[in-house]
C-alpha cells in the first residue's frame, strides 16, 4: 500500500491517469503543493492533454493553475473528506493562477472525480489520519 504523496503514490496516481481517456480538447496543467512548517514540501503536476492525462512528480512553472494546501488539508481532500471549494472558503487552500481555467471546465474534470478510487483505497496515510 502506497504512502500518501510517496513516489509510489505517484506512480499509482500517473497509472490511473494514464488508463483514462479524457474529453477531447480539454487541455490543462494543474500543479498540487503540499507544505507547511514542519513538512518538506511537496509538490506534482496533473497533465490533461490530448485526449489524454498525466501525473508527474515536481513543479511546472506552465501550471494554469496551483493549488496549496497543508498536508492536513490535502490528505481530506484526497480522502474525500473535504471539498476542494470548502478548503478554499476556509482559508485552508490557496489558489494561484488562472482559476478560471477550472472552473470553466468544471464538468469535464467532474466526469473524472471516481479516477483515483482505487490507489484512494489502498493508500496508507500516515500519521496525518
Amino acid at each position: 500500500m502506497p504512502e500518501f504523496l510517496s513516489d509510489a503514490w505517484l506512480a499509482g496516481l500517473g497509472d490511473a491517469a494514464a488508463a483514462q481517456a479524457i474529453p477531447g480538447g480539454l487541455r490543462l496543467t494543474i500543479q498540487q503543493v503540499v507544505d507547511g512548517e514542519d513538512e518538506v514540501p511537496c509538490a506534482f503536476v496533473v497533465r490533461i492533454a490530448d485526449g489524454g492525462m498525466s501525473v508527474e512528480p515536481g513543479s511546472a512553472p506552465d501550471a494554469d493553475v496551483t493549488f496549496t494546501q497543508d498536508r492536513t488539508t490535502a490528505t481530506a481532500i484526497a480522502r474525500g473528506e473535504l471539498s476542494a471549494q470548502a478548503a478554499f472558503m476556509a482559508g485552508a487552500l490557496r489558489v494561484d493562477g488562472a482559476l478560471h481555467s477550472v472552473i470553466d471546465h468544471a464538468r469535464e474534470l467532474a466526469t473524472l472525480a471516481d479516477l483515483f478510487d482505487e490507489i484512494r483505497a489502498s493508500t496508507t496515510w500516515g500519521d496525518s489520519t
